[in-house]
């Protein structure tokens, strides 16, 4: 696997070729008021465990697959496809990125990440999100940012309208921008929610030195 990856595996983002990102024009206070936002907020409140397939695409159209287990609040893992030795593993205070290939391990706090907007079902997104136009009825896109610390980087979560998903919607993806510019496509499929999800899910082996279980 090329090393290049790494960094843009960490920022877990770009859109969808086939949803339109546009500037959102509407005022703050409208945004705060919006019934979507209150939806998306449910969603991420909604969901207790979710298994999911992935594809990750980078900006040079570099595409790896895996499945995601998220189990709130804030433990998440990415098992990537067979060959590729990375693995990345969010405990509910941190996110962990362990590569196998070099024996490295890099862990920062969730809130640091773009996907700390997905893994604390306790923030309310009116208050630092904002709904981002797609032309689509059917579809939702919401922006998250924190404005005092732009190094944490940007995720657009974006959203199907599914009376079978929580809160009527379905989690299609996401775009994530790191303060390194890295942006790569991460898209769900094959949804399962609420399924029973043990801890040792997010626990991780360390391939460094003396290296110990670790995680969960």
């Amino acid at each position: 696997m090329q090393r290049s990856l790494a960094p843009l595996i960490l920022a877990l983002a770009a859109a969808p070729a086939a949803l339109s990102v546009v500037v959102p024009t509407a005022p703050v206070a409208a945004q705060q008021a919006s019934p979507d936002l209150t939806q998306v907020n449910a969603y991420i409140r909604g969901v207790t465990t979710l298994t999911a397939d992935f594809t990750q695409t980078d900006r040079s159209g570099q595409t790896l697959t895996g499945k995601l287990t998220l189990k709130q609040p804030g433990k998440i893992r990415f098992q990537y496809q067979k060959g590729v030795p990375l693995l990345i593993v969010g405990d509910g205070r941190a996110l962990t990125m362990i590569d196998y290939e070099v024996r490295q391990v890099q862990r920062w706090p969730i809130g640091n990440s773009p996907l700390g907007a997905l893994l604390d079902p306790n923030k309310d997104l009116s208050k630092y999100g904002k709904l981002v136009p797609t032309g689509d009825p059917s579809i939702l896109s919401v922006e998250a940012r924190d404005p005092k610390r732009p190094e944490y980087g940007t995720i657009t979560m974006i959203f199907k309208r599914n009376a079978s998903g929580p809160a009527g919607l379905q989690l299609y993806g996401w775009v994530a921008l790191d303060s390194q510019n890295n942006r790569t496509a991460v898209r769900l499929s094959n949804h399962v929610y609420g399924a029973t999800v043990a801890d040792s899910a997010f626990r991780w082996t360390d391939p460094r030195p003396r290296g110990r279980a670790a995680g969960g």
